[in-house]
């Protein structure tokens, strides 16, 4: 199972009753945030989720409502007596740009692993997940990121033994391992039956509508993507500051043939999204005007 949880929904600034956006993720026992923006961390502890767990931080751009938290959020998880490793993932310049933050938290008991994207496309293998960035496109370098949880096929028992595999190696074939034994090797085709569907989750914000959205977005379990407009008046604006509206949010989850998606990074001016919520239902009826701490946890289906 895969919890999600958008601790923020804000874009520009935080606000009393709107955090700046932020993602956090549970699976297997670790956590993967995606943008860290004033605030985050009380975002956070206001769900009640923990930070110890937290292991990888992704960053879209290095806008400040993207990034300013980073240093606090940092400071709290060294006070916390964390020691394991902290990856961070980011488009190029991440390490000058962390450095720079870190001036203000430059003491830290656990170690910083960077992983700068410069492709137009990388995948990153973690912790039981695929991790893909894809380029999008806004007025500075920024990545949109596809969190995909692979389901290996049916263990076939009747397969197992007309092979017959000892039964002690039938978790590890079930695992996707292949076991060697006195010159035999047991794989785990042998035994296992075509791959099932996954868990997909895919994560966009500060950029106009592009392919690269359509492609990775296709067929998500849930597609969080940037509406920082709902009054239709604004679209001029959002094409002069490389952002989106609502409705085009909803053509973009519609064309992906999403299941559901839930909009975020509101401008601050945009009070009351749920206000615009029934127009962008009439373009894909499976959408959300999210609100902060919004939870599900998506589950492989039966």
């Amino acid at each position: 199972m895969l919890d999600v949880c958008l601790l923020g929904t804000g874009g520009m600034m935080p606000l009393p009753y709107r955090w700046l956006t932020a993602l956090m993720t549970r699976f297997n026992g670790s956590s993967l945030l995606i943008d860290c923006g004033e605030g985050t961390q009380i975002a956070i502890k206001e769900k009640g989720w923990s930070f110890k767990p937290i292991d990888v931080i992704c960053f879209t751009h290095y806008h400040g409502d993207h990034i300013s938290g980073l240093p606090g959020l940092l400071l709290t998880m060294g006070n916390a007596e964390r020691k394991e490793p902290l990856t961070l993932i980011g488009p190029k310049g991440l390490q000058r740009v962390v450095s720079a933050l870190r001036i203000i938290a430059p003491e830290l008991p656990f170690e910083i692993r960077y992983e700068e994207i410069t492709e137009a496309e990388k995948t990153f293998e973690m912790n039981g997940y695929r991790l893909k960035a894809f380029r999008v496109n806004h007025n500075v370098v920024c990545y949109g990121y596809t969190l995909e949880i692979d389901r290996a096929g049916k263990f076939d028992v009747e397969r197992a033994n007309l092979h017959h595999i000892p039964q002690k190696y039938w978790r590890f074939l079930q695992k996707g391992e292949t076991v060697e034994e006195e010159g035999k090797v047991y794989t785990p085709d042998m035994v296992l039956g075509p791959a099932r569907k996954g868990i997909k989750v895919t994560y966009t914000t500060d950029t106009r509508p592009t392919n690269s959205i359509l492609e990775h977005a296709k067929g998500s379990d849930l597609f969080i993507c940037e509406g920082m407009y709902g009054e239709k008046e604004k679209a001029p604006k959002a094409v002069e500051y490389k952002h989106m509206t609502f409705y085009e949010a909803a053509h973009l989850a519609k064309e992906a043939d999403v299941k559901e998606m839930w909009l975020t990074h509101y401008s601050p001016s945009l009070a009351y999204p749920e206000n615009y919520i029934d127009d962008v239902k009439a373009i894909f009826p499976a959408a959300v005007a999210a609100k902060d701490g919004r939870t599900v946890t998506l589950a492989f289906e039966d």
